[in-house]
């Protein structure tokens, strides 16, 4: 059956406002059920994890919920979910702890097309290690990143290899289980940053090829919280940097300070959110999880589609990038017009979109973007609909003072 859109944006408060928001790969918008489930989390009583008193079991109780949740939004099992203040933070921890592993003469691949989160901590890891950094390219013009140089970017001394699962840039999913496969064959560890590709449709770590997975909450309807996944063996066997007195147990060995009770309660509801998109849904919450995304992924591609088609009857617009496999999002420039410009244009009538490189720094700096401003970026989310994009389009017309042509 076709998406209920108008039961989807119900669930969010803040569309009331009436502001059209293109800006999904910055920070969704935030579902009502999450609202509920953080305030209810700070009107309870809780404490310090204890089994000794109710509110110390409440947040015990509360971790466990949110392992579970996240557990089931990417397939992965509960004791190997390690949650943190943001993928950013997350990554760095594990890359310190990697990085006091490696050697002279180890290696590590990275992409040009990942988000800095998936770079900088693995190149400043490699650099303390005196360990070298190899460089995956995309194609400036398709905005692919091909899996084939992989086999010649991968070796003996590989020690790990990270790549995006989906660019917040342009979109692009590059074939993770080929570049899996690959790094697999010499042993190498592969870190995927599935910030910008778990909001859009279903995630399975294993499918995936990845021994490592990261993902923010706020990229899916939930609070500013992230999590981190792996298998609990793997995560046994690394000793990051701790306090002496602080559990060595796993995953909590990898978690710096008392969690934000409140904010796990969120990103609980949050999963639970994504897992009634499709309301027909059975079956246990991976299931529903799978089919609600599933739905939800479906209802974007075909806004995305929507979009691109705009976009490109309108020769004042530049897309970049047109590769096979894309999350809903989009960077373009407009003729004669700075992004920020655009960017404030648009603001002024109502819409919400992001502009400059949004951190995927390489990516605009070897466009040669980066100097001039980088781009606008339109963000599908799972609220949006046909007519925001036609009204998004429309607004272009004006600010350009050339209609597109029509289709057809």
């Amino acid at each position: 059956m076709p998406f209920d859109i108008a039961r989807t944006r119900a669930a969010y408060p803040a569309l009331t406002e009436g502001f059209v928001h293109f800006d999904g790969a910055g920070g969704t918008q935030t579902a009502a059920g999450v609202i509920d489930a953080v305030a209810d989390a700070m009107r309870a009583a809780v404490g310090n994890r204890s089994a000794a008193n109710v509110p110390g079991r409440r947040s015990l109780e509360l971790v466990a919920e949110t392992r579970s949740a996240v557990a089931d939004l990417l397939g992965a099992d509960p004791a190997g979910v390690v949650l943190g203040p943001s993928a950013t933070a997350l990554t760095y921890t594990l890359a310190r702890t990697l990085g006091a592993t490696w050697r002279p003469g180890d290696e590590v691949v990275v992409s040009r097309l990942d988000h800095d989160a998936n770079i900088r901590p693995w190149v400043q890891a490699a650099a303390a290690a005196g360990a070298t950094v190899r460089w995956a390219e995309v194609d400036r013009h398709t905005g692919e990143l091909p899996a084939a140089q992989y086999a010649d970017l991968v070796g003996e001394r590989t020690r790990l290899v990270a790549v995006t699962a989906g660019s917040n840039a342009i979109g692009t999913m590059p074939d993770v289980p080929a570049i899996a496969k690959i790094a697999h064959a010499v042993g190498a560890l592969v870190h995927v940053d599935g910030v910008h590709s778990v909001p859009h449709g279903p995630t399975d770590l294993t499918s995936l090829g990845a021994d490592v997975l990261v993902t923010s909450a706020y990229k899916w309807s939930g609070p500013h919280l992230a999590a981190m996944v792996a298998d609990p063996a793997r995560w046994a066997a690394l000793h990051p940097a701790k306090l002496v007195p602080s559990s060595d147990a796993v995953p909590d060995r990898f978690e710096y300070g008392t969690p934000s009770f409140p904010l796990l309660a969120g990103v609980t509801a949050a999963v639970d959110h994504l897992a009634g998109l499709d309301p027909d849904a059975v079956g246990d919450r991976r299931a529903r999880l799978r089919a609600g995304l599933a739905a939800a992924q479906a209802h974007e591609e075909a806004l995305l589609d929507q979009l691109l088609a705009g976009l490109a009857e309108r020769p004042a617009v530049t897309v970049y990038g047109s590769p096979a496999r894309r999350c809903p999002t989009v960077s373009f420039r407009v003729a004669g017009m700075s992004p920020a410009a655009t960017q404030e244009a648009l603001g002024a009538a109502g819409f919400c979109l992001s502009v400059g490189d949004y951190y995927a720094y390489e990516y605009f700096q070897m466009m040669g973007l980066r100097d001039s401003g980088g781009a606008v970026r339109a963000s599908i989310y799972h609220y949006n609909t046909a007519d925001e994009v036609d009204r998004l389009l429309g607004e272009l017309d004006a600010l350009t003072g050339s209609p597109g042509r029509m289709a057809g």
